[in-house]
């Protein structure tokens, strides 16, 4: 025996299903994409380019490979130039030469 369909389990076109999966790459695509350009924007404009564009890659981090990849590379890169303006602005002022061309070690010898 055949029972009618009820009002809620009628068929559904294919092209208006729509999945918790897709909406939600259809979201964090659009969102990380728009935070993502305004980052790169800001590079030209004034702006924190610098914090928006990781933060727009960690976004689509969440949906595309390509974009953990970037962001790792960026944190890398982030790591190593802050170690590197750490390593110049902690180095040993004792090899300092003034205009003369002494070091002030130097200076104290001759005295």
């Amino acid at each position: 025996m055949v029972y009618p369909r009820e009002e809620s389990q009628r068929a559904v076109p294919p092209f208006l299903r729509i999945t918790y999966k897709w909406a939600r790459c259809c979201a964090i695509s659009l969102v990380g994409g728009t935070v993502l350009l305004v980052g790169i924007l800001m590079i030209v404009f004034p702006g924190p380019a610098i914090v928006v564009i990781p933060a727009g890659l960690a976004i689509l981090g969440l949906e595309f490979a390509w974009a953990k990849h970037w962001l790792h590379k960026v944190k890398a890169t982030g790591n190593l130039m802050m170690n590197s303006a750490s390593a110049y602005w902690n180095r040993d002022k004792s090899g300092y030469t003034d205009k003369t061309g002494y070091t002030e070690e130097s200076k104290e010898e001759r005295r």
